[in-house]
């Protein structure tokens, strides 16, 4: 299905004009804010769903910074938004929940604003609970018109009353504003946005939009920028980046892109998020395997193991072309790490069908899974099928299938004890302070001794005890190391 949206660049490189300008006047409106206040005013953003959202969530908090914001963890903030998900009807109740708690803040503050952005933003029924039952909240926009942001925010502050805007779609893309990253040695990089996939159970198409490609060109210039400024692994991010450049004038697909990246200097890593196995083609395999610094990590989703519930989820392949795929993928590519996303329950799926994708993950030996069980999202095809599948038995499936993914998980990662692999150290452990979290090429965790002068840099490690999902190891040498023993 081709897109319908029509992308116009020129209108977008005015928009980034015109919004630079109210970057300007918010600046000013900040400063003022500043001497009413007595100090900087404090602004936080919290982030809910994918990593897209993060990216979103990137440039909001770069923006707010820009313009004289003190970043902060705390929703006891001047400024907060919500960036919010709705692929699950948790994730809408969690930002009811932290609507409801934070209007006792504002209480106390009565200078304090309040925004919500996001996909939950693009469906009405959210809105107008948002207009009717929260008040107090200063600010709602959606996901094609986040780049107006600089524009609401000077509303907000010039007191222009609550502020409620949001787009069915956008003809536009507006990369070419201030951004706060959250980490110094990596980067989530925008490719292109929306889906055109409409698979049944899915929100995205409809909250996201249809699919635009950015230019190569734009894309380099930001992974050569973030190369430039020390970041050494990028993510590639979209909804089903393998329809990357189909759009485009001149179109450019997936595996070229990536090609290019993986030759930009100074990138040590590239990762990509989220391919379909339907669009998966033997180019990007072929250019994962001849370029090492692609990450050894092929996140494909599958959803059902049967046949027939993937035709009802308008996935457009089989059990066996799935199966096929991921095989090809594992003899061009060594030490692959393959993994998915698994949908359990979907409406009447029978223990049966279940089995299906047990067998799949069984044969496969998934290196891991994220595995749900269905839920319903109003406004999606799969809301009015029929579901005579009681809630206990979808418990009882959801069961077997997590069983066989943790036992194929752990399977996969005792095979990697004794070896070294490259891992690029992330964080301090959360547990022991005297460790350090290191991820590798194929995406598993690593804890090694270390310290935060460690964070950001590559180091041989060895993987030495196994704890299913992730290793304790060692660093082999005592100094960051350019290369490992294997990929």
């Amino acid at each position: 299905m081709k897109s319908s949206v029509k992308f116009d660049r020129e209108a977008s490189a005015q928009e980034a004009g015109r919004q630079a300008e109210f970057i300007e006047k918010d600046k000013v409106l900040v400063r003022a804010l500043t001497e009413k206040l007595g100090r900087r005013p404090t602004a936080c953003t919290v982030t809910f769903g994918c990593q897209m959202n993060a990216k979103d969530s990137e440039k909001i908090a770069g923006i707010l910074r820009d313009v004289g914001y003190e970043l902060t963890d705390s929703e006891e903030a001047d400024f907060v938004i919500y960036n919010t998900c709705t692929v699950r009807d948790n994730a809408d109740q969690r930002v009811f929940g932290r609507l409801g708690r934070i209007s006792h803040f504002k209480k106390k503050n009565p200078d304090m604003k309040i925004a919500l952005c996001g996909c939950m933003m693009q469906e009405a029924q959210n809105v107008e609970k948002i207009r009717t039952s929260y008040r107090y909240v200063d600010l709602v926009f959606g996901t094609h018109n986040l780049f107006r942001f600089p524009e609401y925010l000077c509303g907000v502050l010039e007191g222009d009353g609550r502020i409620f805007e949001i787009w069915d779609s956008t003809d536009r893309i507006v990369e070419a504003l201030p951004s706060e990253r959250k980490y110094t040695y990596k980067s989530g990089v925008n490719i292109m946005f929306g889906c055109d996939n409409f698979c049944t159970y899915c929100i995205v198409p409809y909250v996201r939009g249809r699919e635009r490609s950015r230019e190569p060109k734009e894309i380099l210039r930001e992974v050569e920028a973030l190369a430039a400024d020390g970041v050494t692994e990028v993510m590639l991010l979209g909804q089903n980046v393998n329809s990357y450049g189909k759009d485009l004038s001149e179109p450019c697909s997936f595996a070229r892109l990536i090609e290019e990246v993986a030759k930009v200097p100074g990138i040590r890593r590239v990762r990509f998020m989220t391919p379909h196995p339907k669009d998966f083609s033997d180019e990007l395999i072929r250019t994962i395997r001849d370029y090492p610094n692609i990450a050894r990590h092929v996140h494909l989703p599958l959803q059902s193991g049967n046949s027939g519930t993937l035709k009802r989820m308008n996935r457009h392949y089989t059990k066996e072309q799935y199966i096929a795929l991921a095989q090809k993928i594992r003899r061009e590519i060594p030490d692959v790490s393959i993994t998915a996303d698994i949908i359990v329950g979907f409406p009447g799926e029978t223990k049966l069908e279940a089995m299906d994708t047990v067998d799949v993950v069984r044969t496969l030996c998934l290196d891991n899974a994220y595995t749900f069980i269905y839920s319903k999202r109003q406004g999606t095809p799969a809301a009015s099928m029929p579901d005579p599948v009681s809630e206990e038995e979808k418990k009882e499936t959801f069961d077997l299938v997590l069983s066989a993914v943790q036992e194929c998980a752990r399977e996969r990662s005792q095979a990697l004890t004794g070896r070294v692999f490259e891992g690029l150290v992330e964080e301090v452990n959360e547990q022991d302070e005297h460790y350090v979290t290191a991820r590798l090429s194929n995406n598993m965790l690593v804890h090694v001794p270390g310290d935060p002068s460690m964070i950001g840099k590559y180091y041989p490690v060895r993987l030495i005890e196994c704890r299913g999902f992730y290793f304790f190891g060692e660093i082999v040498s005592g100094s960051e190391e350019n290369s490992a023993t294997d990929q």
